[in-house]
């Protein structure tokens, strides 16, 4: 990879010396305002007499200078410079001087033309020089660039697969995904102990596709095959086979598929594969028969193997409705693995893998993270730590608290909060009013989920948020579930027309999601009334090379028919959402009230305010908490604090056992760090250094040395 580089570099120098040389030559050698004449022109300046000198340059071209009345140089410059410039066959010129019976031609011709060998100017010897030997330099670094050893270009038609051994992941590193893990587990066997299949006659899959969102972990899974069968694992991407050129797709599959074979048995893991594998003649305007003919011999070599080759082919993707047919055939891709996002008790492991490395406070339970982070993915849950650990770092604490985790939770799902945004008196009270809406009616629905969070801060494209979070992996959605969920979105536009008696524009996604799930309920999940069980939405995400000409298999009646459906389903929770919040319209002001007061408030506070205690209790009741968790911060800050500066006196004392060893320091310089240091340790309640630490240090250091001494005898 260096030499690569280092001949592009070299390759860019010389290619930039080359066009300088050109340059100053071309400067030089040429004067800008020299016109170029034909042969009959300059015998005309010589009948009229305005010739004072000329000069054969080569065998091609001629220059003159013309008289002094006429000329623009004088007789000291030429050759170098001249008037104009004839080009044409030497011998052709010569034969129509010899004609000529004009003495002053032959006399020119004898004069100057005889000693034409003579050049004037250096360039002339130079210059062919100077471009041979660029020309071969030129060839030489192209050589070395595109040459298979140095892993130039010409390495284009071979496979950009990165060959990894000695992977650490192993099963026991991955969570919630017991199944898959399952499934493979199969593979692992098969890798290590081939003959307990084949005895039977059995068949091991030849490729394992791996299906599933992003972040559940396809690629980790594939990384834990690797790592508990102890195989070569060649890892590459779907795209790495496609290029602008034709047929280089092809060669590198074959090309990967070789080196397979060279370091049987191996696992080979295409990642996003549907960049390569997508279904033929799907494209827009013609078919790309570059990436087709890649996916043929995708599809002609894992059907070409021979049986128990020991080579196992892995693949992820997240769209593994636009694959080929072919390519999912058995033989092939004979198995699907489906990784679906972690359940609760996945998530809860989870946590605790990613958990290990960092110190979280005690009154995190992972039990209650791993509910109310319904629909994380690993990925997601890893993110998710990661910036409550920043935020803690970032606040000064020595550990991750549960708000920490709260807002890590809030930012990987809507962004980090804006709290310098310039919020008006007015938008704050109608941001809490919207939000306080939501919060009300997701308390007093009955299949709503539980509110978590009510806050008036700006957080990504909203000016405010209500949270919710289930209390289970719930599968299936109720038909009163969805009603309850859409008049929980009106809310906000309500408590506004309500309170305002006028209605603003951050009900604009609420309404959005709104009329997108009253849609799927009447043309997707056969939940309208007048039109019942009867399908009219697409199944599956687009693909535009296969559905771009697919029409509405209903007619305008009907058409019209979903959008009163549609109409009539969010009219009715409008008006069940409005009865609600007028009832409780006291209940709103108060929330609201709050939310002006504290901007965030938690489940805890809702909950508070639902039993109808007041909202001056319920500040002193904030207060309180926030005042025991400041102490708590700033005890467990101190305790950090000591740690740390016990640790700096640990490393003192063992620089001075050295320094001691190697007479550096005296003993009782040495006694006096170790007192500093035990002082302080029993100041802080903590164990003392034992005084025969500097005698265990000089005999490990005597071991060592002994050792030393015997291997150099060896």
């Amino acid at each position: 990879m260096n030499n690569s580089k280092n001949s592009s570099k070299i390759f860019y120098y010389v290619l930039i010396a080359f066009v300088a040389i050109l340059v100053i030559f071309s400067i030089s050698n040429t004067n800008s305002t020299v016109e170029k004449k034909y042969y009959n022109e300059a015998v005309e300046y010589f009948e009229e007499g305005k010739i004072e000198s000329w000069y054969v340059v080569g065998n091609t071209k001629i220059v003159f200078k013309l008289t002094e009345a006429e000329s623009t140089i004088t007789s000291g410059q030429f050759p170098a410079k001249y008037d104009f410039y004839i080009v044409y066959n030497a011998q052709e010129y010569r034969t129509l001087l010899d004609k000529s019976s004009d003495e002053t031609y032959t006399n020119y011709y004898q004069t100057y033309y005889g000693s034409e060998q003579q050049t004037g100017s250096i360039w002339e010897v130079i210059y062919p020089i100077l471009m041979i030997t660029l020309a071969l330099v030129f060839i030489y670094i192209m050589f070395k660039m595109f040459s298979s050893k140095s892993g130039g270009a010409m390495t284009f038609g071979k496979s950009r697969a990165r060959s990894i051994s000695n992977i650490k992941v192993k099963f026991s590193d991955i969570a919630g995904a017991d199944e898959e893990k399952e499934e493979l587990r199969e593979i692992v066997d098969f890798l290590k102990s081939p003959t307990k299949f084949t005895e039977l006659g059995a068949r091991i899959p030849k490729g394992v596709l791996l299906v599933g969102p992003p972040g559940t972990g396809k690629t980790l899974l594939a990384r834990a095959v690797a790592g508990e069968s102890e195989v070569p694992f060649l890892s590459i991407s779907g795209s790495d086979f496609v290029e602008m050129f034709v047929g280089v797709g092809a060669s590198r599959v074959r090309d990967l598929f070789d080196q397979a074979k060279r370091n049987n048995p191996c696992i080979i893991f295409i990642d996003e594969i549907d960049a390569v594998g997508r279904q033929r003649g799907a494209g827009l305007g013609g078919s790309n028969d570059e990436r087709e003919q890649t996916l043929n011999q995708l599809l002609v070599e894992l059907d070409g193997f021979e049986a128990n080759q020991g080579i196992i082919v892995l693949a992820a993707t997240n769209r593994s409705d636009i694959l080929d047919p072919a390519l999912l055939r058995p033989g092939r891709f004979d198995r699907q693995v489906y990784v679906n996002p972690p359940d609760v008790k996945g998530r809860e492991g989870i946590l605790k893998i990613h958990a290990k490395n960092k110190p979280l406070d005690s009154d995190i339970d992972f039990g209650t993270l791993a509910r109310i982070t319904s629909g994380f993915t690993g990925a997601d849950i890893e993110n998710m730590l990661n910036e409550a650990a920043i935020l803690a770092a970032r606040a000064g604490r020595a550990k991750i608290l549960m708000q920490d985790i709260t807002e890590g939770i809030n930012k990987v799902i809507m962004g980090p909060q804006k709290k310098s945004t310039l919020v008006t008196e007015k938008d704050k009270k109608i941001t809490a009013y919207h939000e306080a809406g939501h919060a009300i009616l997701g308390k007093k629905l009955e299949n709503t989920e539980d509110v978590q969070e009510v806050s008036i801060i700006p957080r990504g494209m909203a000016a405010g948020y209500t949270m919710s979070r289930p209390d289970s992996d719930d599968k299936h959605m109720s038909f009163n579930k969805l009603n309850d969920l859409i008049a929980d979105l009106m809310g906000g536009r309500i408590a506004e027309e309500l309170i305002f008696k006028d209605i603003t524009t951050g009900a604009q996604n609420d309404i959005h999601r709104a009329t997108e799930i009253a849609r799927k309920m009447v043309t997707e999940w056969g939940m309208s009334k007048k039109l019942g069980f009867m399908s009219f939405g697409s199944e599956g995400q687009v693909f535009i090379g296969r559905d771009y000409q697919s029409k509405n298999q209903y007619s305008e009646k009907l058409a019209g028919q979903i959008d009163e459906e549609i109409r009539e389903i969010l009219d009715a929770n409008y008006k069940r959402a409005q009865k609600i919040l007028t009832e409780n319209v006291e209940l709103l002001h108060q929330m609201a009230r709050l939310l002006i007061e504290r901007e965030t408030i938690y489940k805890q506070e809702v909950d508070m305010l639902i039993e109808g205690i007041s909202v001056e209790d319920i500040v002193e009741h904030m207060d309180k908490q926030e005042k025991t968790r400041k102490v708590k911060e700033e005890k467990e800050r101190k305790e950090k604090e000591k740690q740390n500066t016990l640790r700096e006196l640990d490393m003192k004392v063992r620089t001075s056992e050295v320094f001691l060893k190697h007479g550096i320091i005296t003993e009782k310089e040495h006694k006096e760090i170790v007192n500093i240091r035990n002082e302080y340790a029993n100041k802080n309640k903590v164990k003392p250094v034992e005084k025969k630490s500097a005698i265990t240090v000089e005999k490990k250091s005597k071991v060592s040395t002994k050792r030393k001494k015997d291997k150099g005898d060896k």
